[in-house]
């Protein structure tokens, strides 16, 4: 009787064991924590100078997954942002050696979309729309002859160095790369962002008629999940 008393509770733990063991099998685990970098195509929008010209960026992020469709992503990038020409009419040019760090929640589709069903449901739950806060460091080094009236009547008053308050707005998308245990260990990253500044100096000109200055970039990265294995509700991989 004492060994039958035993048995059924091994048994039982045994039985939860092997039922865990196949949750973790079916793709329910994830990593809380990534690390990720990448590069951009960025450009000023609506600058003070005519002509508008792609730059190369780079940046490295760091994301919480609270799920593996809700993050928080702190991110720093470094690059230029360039436009105008000598040649245009204004002789506006401008080069900004550029530093941001920004804050952002990001939610994918998956959080809240029935995808175990569907091809299709399954193909969309890794669309993202991200939104934070941050701020930008501005660099530049304008032809102080740009800084006088010139014969045609153009002034770009300004600053070369400033720092600003920006709000990022990013949708994407997100292709899972799945490890032998069904995690998502590799995530390469396909985005649009927007970053609106609270101020008028990141092409270094300030000119009356201005409106707050904004730079869009075109991204592609990749995010390596690292520790912090943890389960979610439902599986990820189907």
């Amino acid at each position: 009787m004492s060994q039958r008393f035993f048995k059924a509770p091994v048994a039982t733990l045994l039985i939860c064991f092997l039922c865990l063991t196949a949750k973790a099998q079916l793709g329910y685990e994830y990593a809380q924590y990534d690390i990720g970098f990448g590069a951009a195509a960025s450009r000023v929008i609506g600058s003070d100078a005519e002509v508008v010209t792609f730059a190369p960026t780079g940046y490295v992020n760091f994301a919480y997954n609270l799920t593996p469709y809700i993050n928080y992503v702190v991110e720093v990038q470094g690059g230029i942002l360039k436009g105008g020409s000598y040649t245009s009419r204004s002789k506006r040019y401008f080069e900004n050696q550029y530093t941001a760090a920004m804050f952002r929640a990001q939610i994918q589709a998956g959080e809240f979309i029935k995808y175990s069903d569907s091809r299709i449901m399954n193909g969309l739950k890794n669309f993202y729309f991200s939104t934070g806060i941050g701020f930008v460091v501005n660099k530049l080094d304008i032809d102080p002859n740009l800084r006088i009236p010139d014969d045609l009547g153009y002034y770009t008053p300004g600053r070369n160095h400033s720092n600003q308050v920006l709000i990022p707005a990013r949708i994407g998308y997100e292709f899972k790369i799945f490890n032998k245990y069904n995690q998502p260990s590799v995530k390469i990253d396909l985005g649009y962002q927007f970053n609106y500044v609270l101020g008028d100096d990141l092409d270094g000109f300030e000119t009356g008629n201005s409106q707050n200055d904004v730079y869009d970039q075109v991204s592609i990265g990749v995010k390596f999940g690292i520790g912090g294995i943890t389960s979610y509700r439902k599986a990820i991989k189907y």
